[in-house]
């Protein structure tokens, strides 16, 4: 494991390297060490390495929406008002009907399935547009209107939103019959770890201001409330239904309400620490690209993605449409939510796995998802921020 450790370091930042003189994003680099070194490559990567990929990924995740909850202020909030409640499942909402009727009518899909692909490509990728925000938000593009706040927050709950949506579809396969009830555990999932972050996050701060000790510690104290979480949200979801990320992103916000000093230097720890674990995300998610069943999906995935895209695109317009957002502000929300990674590789292959009739096709398109969204998303928000939002500071 150390030696594909070593190789993963040094590959990815060789690659982000080259791809930062041609002007592209990085994580193109280590998207490609991941394809390059996998299992669907060179297959020089251990095996065991692989099998604790997951959590390699949530771990990722967790610092960066960690880190994303400690630089919202409740202000943002208040200025994004309905806007940001919309943004969570509104533009998700579009591109699942748009996915739903387009896999239907080019591939084919029964309803199950169709449903299945539409909860899984209408995910946006944190992992993508999180760390983008946040130079945003860092370099004062659009704060002062709450931009790239609004999408950051959109795209954070916008993932829990269509993988808790996922999860319901999956059991309407198991069951052959649709509840109500699944689709009222949605928001009840959402509401429920926002409440238990804001208990977190007060605990957190009354401790913090208690314990005299260094900021490090208080970071890695931080996040293994956040692994806590994430491990008890599976065993406890029969009876209390929590999103572990959205908990772990309302703490965040909490304590830098009510703790500022050290929410901020957290947050400047864990970026720190996104420099290697972003690597070790996207190499992984490129790991596990298979280019075989990318390449039977064939040009129809990528006619459909970019439809659906723009449908989703209507969405955003929705939910903007009554700010105080100028009409450059609302396109680049709208391409601010275009790219996709870490969801799609993390459920893409469930399909497949329970033996569903297009589970294969699912997989396929879900891998050109990664590969054509992320890294033209990517770049997009670089060739526009500057240019469509307003210098603040």
């Amino acid at each position: 494991m150390l030696l594909s450790l070593a190789l993963i370091f040094m590959v990815g930042y060789l690659l982000a390297a080259v791809f930062k003189k041609l002007r592209l994003p990085e994580l193109i680099g280590y998207l490609l060490s991941g394809m390059i070194l996998g299992p669907y490559g060179m297959n020089v990567l251990d095996a065991s390495l692989l099998d604790i990929g997951g959590d390699i990924k949530q771990i990722a995740l967790l610092i960066i929406l960690t880190q994303a909850g400690l630089s919202l202020e409740l202000d943002d909030f208040k200025k994004m008002g309905s806007k940001a409640v919309f943004m969570s499942f509104v533009p998700a909402c579009f591109e699942i009907t748009a996915t739903f009727f387009l896999s239907k009518w080019l591939f084919n899909f029964n309803t199950i399935d169709a449903l299945l692909l539409g909860t899984i490509i209408a995910s946006a990728s944190p992992a993508v547009i999180v760390p983008k925000m946040l130079k945003l938000m860092k370099e004062g593009y659009g704060v002062k209107k709450g931009v790239p706040q609004l999408v950051l927050t959109g795209a954070s709950v916008d993932d829990v939103f269509n993988i808790v949506l996922f999860t319901s579809v999956l059991g309407f396969q198991a069951n052959s019959g649709v509840s109500a009830m699944d689709f009222v555990m949605i928001p009840v999932t959402i509401l429920l770890g926002i409440g238990l972050g804001i208990v977190m996050g007060f605990a957190v701060s009354y401790v913090f201001k208690r314990i005299n000790t260094s900021i490090q510690i208080k970071t890695i104290l931080v996040l293994s409330i956040g692994f806590v979480l994430l491990t008890v949200e599976p065993l406890v979801a029969n009876y209390l239904p929590f999103s572990a990320l959205i908990a772990v992103m309302a703490m965040g916000v909490t304590l830098l309400k009510t703790y500022p000093e050290d929410a901020k230097a957290i947050s400047h720890q864990l970026s720190r620490l996104w420099v290697g674990a972003q690597v070790l995300l996207f190499a992984l998610v490129g790991a596990a690209v298979n280019l075989g069943y990318a390449s039977k999906a064939g040009y129809l995935a990528i006619i459909m993605l970019v439809l659906a895209l723009v449908v989703r695109s209507i969405g955003v317009m929705v939910c903007v449409s009554r700010s105080d957002f100028t009409r450059k502000e609302k396109i680049f929300a709208a391409i601010a939510g275009t790219p996709k990674a870490t969801v799609q590789a993390a459920i893409g292959g469930i399909p497949l796995a329970m033996g569903l009739p297009n589970g294969e096709m699912i997989l396929a398109i879900s891998v050109i998802a990664i590969l054509f969204t992320a890294p033209v998303g990517a770049i997009l928000i670089d060739l526009t921020y500057k240019k469509f939002l307003t210098h603040d500071i």
